[in-house]
């Protein structure tokens, strides 16, 4: 049987949008070997406040320059770590399913991991364990333009609406706050609000179904 794979950057605690993608691969391959970008999923993440959508940035040391992203270190000067937590217990504390999950990612936060790459690939591993996606992870060996399988890279962009992507065809679920729904937020908004049925609605969020 042909091993479907996917080529894709490493985001933090990427949006929905992005499993929607993966959900159909046996391989997640991860660049590895490519620039730092700013203004990206790298560093960000969406999570839903009772009065708006949060953005949790995480702080990096040198990400102006021309630095491999793998080399890229987060900047533990800024006391980012405490208000991402907080930002998370405020948002998802009265969620459904917050007792249940927010252990594993506090256990990830409580690391002093220096890189970034190494950060986020912690919590993805993390993030498709809770899924249970099949999908394995590999990273790249080198920097390619011409890659074998799906080449997602910089496909999904933080700056762009997902609705300008034939990607993820939001699949409504309750979330805490608000009548309003608000699509392609972090996988922990699903996670949080739906356990073990958020695999559920990432099948149903796929665009040409």
């Amino acid at each position: 049987m042909e091993n479907k794979v996917i080529l894709a950057d490493l985001f933090y605690l990427p949006p929905i949008e992005f499993f929607v993608v993966v959900q159909d691969f046996d391989e997640l391959r991860l660049e590895a070997h490519d620039n730092y970008q700013k203004q990206t999923y790298r560093n960000r993440s969406l999570v839903r406040l009772a009065n708006k959508v949060e953005t949790l940035s995480i702080p990096v040391v040198g990400g102006n320059k021309k630095v491999k992203y793998s080399k890229i270190k987060i900047d533990y000067h800024q006391k980012w770590k405490n208000v991402h937590l907080r930002g998370i217990k405020s948002a998802y504390g009265k969620a459904p399913f917050f007792e249940y999950f927010f252990p594993y990612f506090e256990d990830v936060f409580q690391k002093e991991v220096d890189n970034l790459f190494d950060f986020n690939l912690e919590l993805l591993t993390l993030c498709l364990k809770l899924l249970k996606f099949k999908t394995r992870i590999t990273l790249t060996s080198n920097y390619t333009n011409k890659p074998t399988g799906v080449d997602l890279r910089s496909k999904i962009v933080a700056k762009e609406a997902f609705e300008s992507r034939e990607i993820y065809y939001p699949s409504p679920y309750h979330q805490l706050f608000g009548s309003d729904f608000v699509p392609n937020l972090s996988i922990i908004d699903l996670l949080f609000c739906e356990g073990p049925l958020a695999k559920e609605v990432i099948a149903r969020s796929k665009k040409n179904n």
